[in-house]
């Protein structure tokens, strides 16, 4: 049983890659549908943020000379992408799952709207969330901590491609570094820790939105990071017990 009653799980387009690290991997995406259904099937209500960089990424080609704005809109419709293949991959488990879009696609996808997306998580449907915000210059780490307080989510789990919480170093370059087990937003914000962008810090931190970051290849870290077992790192206004970061607890 989980403490959690809602939660949003964000996904970056690089772990829909497998180890290719470019493109979708269907085995990489099986294994992470199949999980969404078994967090489904413990009752939880589940809605998920995808990335894009598996495909295109906007910050890199804008570093590269293309126009930000530009950059940052064919980014959004790589998560589009990302979205439409794990809306298959889901539905394939058997789970009814509903993908909404910041940007109009009405062919591929539900517009996002805040009260049909609390709708369709109230009837059990997963809901992904695609095309961030919206709008340039802003992350998808900032989208997936935006749908989460709007759709009034106990915490938000952070799926990482390649490391297995919040570290004091590069772990791939500092082999020695420290990964935290609690984190206050504070602490990860002045000491600059690679939690998620500090916009969307920031957000989590004003509506005391707990985060867990975690890798999402482990076996069943998905799983596990849903039930509010201890895995990765937990971020949060304090570092407290796994009762306290989740007040709406099921059955609390």
């Amino acid at each position: 049983m989980s403490v959690f009653r809602r939660v949003t799980l964000k996904l970056s387009g690089e772990a829909l890659a497998g180890e290719g690290g470019f493109g979708i991997d269907q085995a990489a995406l099986g294994r992470i549908a199949r999980q969404i259904h078994n967090v489904h099937d413990t009752g939880l209500e589940i809605a998920v943020v995808v990335g894009g960089g598996n495909i295109f990424r906007g910050a890199t080609a804008a570093e590269g000379g293309m126009e930000r704005s530009t950059a940052d809109y064919a980014g959004m419709l790589a998560t589009i992408i990302n979205a439409l293949a794990l809306q298959d991959a889901i539905e394939r488990t058997g789970l009814e799952v509903r993908t909404m879009s910041a940007m109009h696609v009405e062919q591929v996808a539900e517009p996002y709207i805040w009260r049909r997306a609390l709708r369709h998580l109230e009837t059990g449907r997963v809901v992904i969330f695609a095309a961030g915000t919206g709008n340039p210059y802003m992350s998808t780490d900032t989208a997936a901590a935006l749908r989460a307080v709007e759709t009034d989510a106990d915490v938000l789990l952070m799926a990482k491609n390649n490391v297995d919480g919040v570290y004091d170093a590069d772990p791939s370059k500092v082999p020695d570094a420290h990964r935290f087990d609690h984190l206050t937003y504070l602490e990860a914000l002045s000491r600059r820790l690679e939690v998620m962008d500090s916009t969307a810090l920031s957000l989590c931190m004003e509506n005391h939105l707990p985060i867990i970051v975690f890798a999402a290849h482990g076996p069943s870290s998905i799983e596990r990071a849903a039930r509010g077992e201890p895995i990765g790192t937990w971020v949060s206004d304090t570092p407290r017990t796994v009762a306290e970061m989740a007040p709406k607890a099921v059955g609390g």
